[in-house]
Parts: structure tokens; C-alpha cells; sequence
């Protein structure tokens, strides 16, 4: 493990790292690999969760975003770690839902390959399966791999998860025009924010879009964790939580997006 490092050398290494070395997992619809925008971004991995009658199976992604929101994603993380690894783990289908066990794969396969942060735009709020989403989430933490989450884009404080569980760094989405700064709210289990209020994206089919939402925010905050881990590598996911606690600026009315009750 390596010693403690202060918020001041965190946010130097933040400012200096561009995630090379650093593998991310993007567990959503799908990544359009080819994507102008994207810069001819390699997959690490590209493979889709599929139900396979009354069973699952990973089959090959095939470079395709069912619907845009992974494309979206990966864009963000290009832009916060441009030398990152990234790969395509698709769980969720053309309405942007899925079954809760595709998800739970997901991880599972994310996990055994070797990623580093695990980025889920993407939540669950049936409190019957809270303990299936904790399950992985803590073979995560136990492994070292940072879980980053998005959080309910109707209303921040409804449980979702695993953006509710603690040693997930869940973030919401902040009005703001800088990509590289976090806000942090304390008292509440999303305690970050970071922008994704009206943010222009890739989209599927070689396009962009103007987008809002938490799904936007949480890969800017997994981009900055790439960047530190690239420069400060194995820091376990609460120590670099705390660190995002000390480096954040205070969440202010002003930066407060419209799913904030």
C-alpha cells in the first residue's frame, strides 16, 4: 500500500497524470468504438451481457451502442484521461434498463479482467436487490477496484444503487462550465458533484448530443481518479475518497443542478 499522500500532492498528481496505465470498465449500453469523437479509441475489452434463454452469456460487443449513453461516457473519459485504457461492458439494452443478475455479471467480468475503476452510470432502486448490487461492490472494495456511480436524475436523495453504498464515489451532476473540479456535499451518500448540466457529447451514430444528467458527471470524476492512479498507483478506494472530500470545492447553491431537493 502506498503511504498517505496530502490533498496538495493528490491534486498535483491529478494535474500532471492523463490515466495511462489505468484500466476503466464503462458497464453501460455499449461503446460506438469507431466514434469520430472518440479519436480512434482501442477497446480494452468490448463484450455485451446477454440472456441467453434462462441463462446469461457474454458475447462479443461488436464496436455498437445500443443507445448512445455509453458513447456518451467513454467521450467524457476520453477528454478527463486521454490515456487511459477503457473498455466496453455492455449491460443495458435500447430503453437504458436492464435485468439486475446482466448488471451483476457485468461487474463480475469487469472485476476478473483486471479493471482498476469500474464507471456505472447507471442505478438500481428495487430495495430487494440491494444486497445482490452489495455483493459485488464489496468484492470490489476487498480488491482494491474504485466503484464511481451516477445517482437518480429525478431526485438525488432517492436509494439507488450502488451509488448508496459507502465506498462508492457517487456523484451528481453540477451547473458549471469546468470539467476538472469536484464539489462535495457532506451529510449526504452523494456526497460529490461534478458538471453535467447541458454538456455536449458523442453520440450513436457518429453524432453529438446536448445532455444533462448524473450519468455525465460521474465519468469526469472517474477521468480525475485515472489521472491520480496514474501517477499515485494502488491507492485504495477510501483513501482516494477521502482525498476527494479534501480536494472538492463546497457544493453551492450556484453549481446545484435540478434533480436537488
Amino acid at each position: 500500500m502506498n503511504p498517505w499522500i496530502t490533498p496538495e500532492e493528490a491534486w498535483a498528481a491529478i494535474q500532471r497524470g492523463r490515466g495511462k496505465g489505468v484500466r476503466i470498465a464503462v458497464l453501460d449500453s455499449g461503446i460506438e468504438a469507431d466514434h469520430p469523437d472518440l479519436g480512434g479509441l482501442e477497446l480494452v475489452d468490448d463484450i455485451a451481457v446477454v440472456e441467453d434463454g434462462m441463462k446469461l452469456k457474454v458475447v462479443p460487443g461488436g464496436g455498437r451502442d445500443l443507445f448512445g449513453h455509453g458513447t456518451a461516457v467513454a467521450g467524457i473519459l476520453r477528454a478527463a484521461a486521454p490515456e487511459a485504457e477503457i473498455g466496453s461492458i455492455r449491460v443495458l439494452g435500447e430503453s437504458l434498463s436492464a435485468r439486475t443478475a446482466i448488471i451483476l455479471e457485468g461487474a463480475r467480468q469487469a472485476i476478473e479482467r483486471g479493471y482498476h475503476i469500474l464507471n456505472c452510470s447507471l442505478g438500481c432502486g428495487v430495495p430487494e436487490h440491494v444486497l445482490k448490487y452489495k455483493s459485488w461492490v464489496d468484492e470490489a472494495y476487498l480488491k482494491g477496484v474504485h466503484v464511481v456511480a451516477a445517482c437518480n436524475n429525478q431526485d438525488s436523495g432517492r436509494p439507488e444503487w450502488p451509488g448508496f453504498f459507502t465506498s462508492v464515489i457517487t456523484v451528481n451532476m453540477a451547473r458549471t462550465e469546468e470539467n476538472g473540479h469536484v464539489f462535495y456535499k457532506p451529510g449526504h451518500l452523494v456526497e460529490f458533484a461534478a458538471r453535467g448540466v447541458d454538456v455536449d457529447v458523442p453520440w450513436s451514430g457518429g453524432g453529438t448530443k446536448k445532455v444533462t444528467g448524473s450519468s455525465f458527471a460521474a465519468p469526469r470524476v472517474a477521468g480525475m481518479l485515472a489521472c491520480l492512479l496514474s501517477e499515485v498507483p494502488r491507492i485504495p478506494p477510501l483513501q482516494a475518497k477521502a482525498l476527494f472530500h479534501r480536494l472538492a470545492r463546497p457544493w453551492t447553491p450556484v453549481i446545484t443542478g435540478p434533480n436537488e431537493r
